[in-house]
């Protein structure tokens, strides 16, 4: 029975020591030395916290093979990992660790500086380019003692997400989620670990953690692919073609660009074997444009919020559908179940639209230190009245065709994916009203057909739309920041007096 993933580690560790566990650039890790820089971090955090099991601890790191050491390491002190975009503005950083609170922050010598700006109250910085690489693995009997208390549905790692009030959610997964979901993955695609991984996305996407597991469990080899090259498509595809990268699993945003770049033609990639997309819809156009240049090559379309372990349906796209036919989300994955509830909690009949619910071992634990949201997110399930079952409300409108296949609308309230993000507009209205009291009134929609966030406000003297976007980039990611502004004399209301953002949305997207 395996209770933690150190536990796939380990059998990886012995079976394929000396196999390239990582490709960074010019350098590359085999899984002995990539185990031993893990249990270096393990030693160094087990002599400053000989008693904290199953904290969170903090990775403040760019996209490196650092990143994968530092949470391999804090797995096996019997803790669990959060991993911060270094390029998220200071005071977002200390909103997240003022709610999760973690035991450590590990970061290295260049980002130091940058860590020690940032308010935090005296929470420990450990600097890994100071932990040498301890062969002797000095605590290796106590690391075991303490990982031998561990069990399945103790914390694996945080994913932190946007919050409407202006402070990200934590959100907690387990070990036991990602179990079920990675022997999925192997059930179904065939993954045995000589998948080749072009990892293109950041550290702080679950996307990243299922790249992980994979190399845990599987003994896969990742390529770190730095995000800088998603602006250079021409060099992605380059270095995807040198590494001989053979698995990608991506938001459709870049292959998006590099299908109407015309790319595919040009740069071949004989390897490619499997392709996966999740976090946004795929423009059937700019798919065919992939499927036509790979038609040995399996495609699916995954889904799933944050909340609910990586994801909880998929398409396997093995049939034509014309430019203008949306993909199909498609069906469950194992040991997951979805609810597509009407407005009564009734379950919604074939073609009947509803939003999708899910329960199962894959929902998360909850968000870290906030029981009134969890509380709202994650509900008993309408349909059972016999005994506590919990479901997640994705928010999401779909509908079940008559094959079963389930099909994605829109979304029921504020929340988007964007760029690959899970955003909540409500935080982006949160803080431009109150926090910079910049202006009155505001209501930021999402326009689907042109993948840009537009924030209507309401006319002030004194404010213009350079001036707010000039004060949002200094608290907000690049790909919260909206990206048009629309200065209107009053936003409109519905009956009940609240601004009607449906109208808004409407307005943007009929255009």
């Amino acid at each position: 029975m395996y209770r933690n993933m150190l536990d796939f580690w380990q059998e990886t560790i012995k079976r394929d020591s000396d196999k390239t566990a990582l490709r960074h650039r010019e350098l590359s890790l085999t899984f002995s030395e990539l185990d031993q820089w893990s249990r270096a971090i393990a030693n160094e955090l087990y002599d400053r916290f000989p008693e904290s099991q199953n904290r969170p601890i903090a990775v403040f790191l760019p996209k490196s093979p650092a990143v994968y050491a530092c949470d391999i390491g804090i797995t096996y002190s019997s803790n669990f990992f959060s991993n911060l975009d270094i390029k998220t503005p200071i005071e977002r950083i200390s909103n997240i660790l003022e709610l999760m609170k973690p035991l450590a922050i590990l970061t290295d010598d260049v980002h130091l500086e940058v860590i020690n700006q940032i308010p935090r109250n005296d929470i420990p910085i450990l600097n890994i380019s100071e932990i040498p690489h301890d062969p002797l693995q000095r605590h290796q009997k106590e690391l075991e003692r303490r990982l031998g208390s561990q069990i399945d549905t103790d914390p694996f790692c945080i994913i932190n997400t946007s919050g409407s009030t202006g402070t990200p959610k934590g959100v907690v997964l387990n070990h036991r989620s990602f179990f079920d979901f990675m022997q999925w993955s192997f059930d179904t695609f065939g993954l045995d670990g000589s998948e080749i991984v072009g990892a293109l996305s950041p550290v702080v996407f679950d996307i990243y953690d299922f790249e992980l597991c994979l190399m845990m469990i599987k003994g896969a080899t990742i390529v770190l692919l730095d995000a800088e090259l998603a602006a250079f498509p021409v060099k992605l595809l380059e270095e995807m073609q040198k590494k001989e990268v053979n698995f990608i699993f991506w938001v459709p945003t870049v292959m998006v660009n590099i299908a109407n770049m015309g790319l595919l033609g040009r740069l071949e990639l004989p390897r490619l074997k499997t392709v996966w997309f999740a976090g946004e819809v795929f423009p059937t156009k700019q798919f065919n444009i992939w499927k036509q240049h790979f038609p040995n090559t399996i495609f699916a379309n995954l889904y799933g919020p944050i909340e609910i372990t990586l994801d909880c349906v998929f398409y396997r796209v093995d049939k034509d559908f014309k430019d203008d036919e949306p993909l199909p989300i498609g069906v469950p994955c194992h040991n997951t179940d979805i609810l597509i509830l009407n407005t009564r909690d009734q379950l919604c009949q074939e073609n009947e639209e509803g939003e999708l619910c899910v329960r199962g071992t894959s929902l998360a634990m909850g968000y870290y230190n906030n029981p009134e949201k969890t509380a709202v997110a994650f509900v008993q399930n309408p349909l059972n009245h016999s005994y506590p079952e919990l479901i997640y409300r994705t928010g999401d409108i779909v509908w079940r065709d008559e094959e079963g296949v389930i099909h994605f609308k829109g979304r029921k309230d504020s929340l988007i994916k964007h760029m690959g993000y899970r955003i909540e507009l409500g935080e982006v209205e949160h803080v431009i009203v109150n926090k910079l009291k910049l202006v009155s009134n505001c209501c930021a929609v999402y326009d689907f057909g042109k993948k840009q966030i537009v924030l209507f406000y309401e006319k002030r003297e004194d404010v213009v739309a350079k001036d707010i976007r000039a004060n949002l980039v200094k608290v907000f990611p690049r790909y919260m920041v909206p990206d048009r502004y629309e200065e209107i004399e009053e936003l409109p209301r519905n009956t009940n007096g609240k601004i009607d953002r449906l109208k808004l949305s409407n307005q943007i997207n009929s255009k």
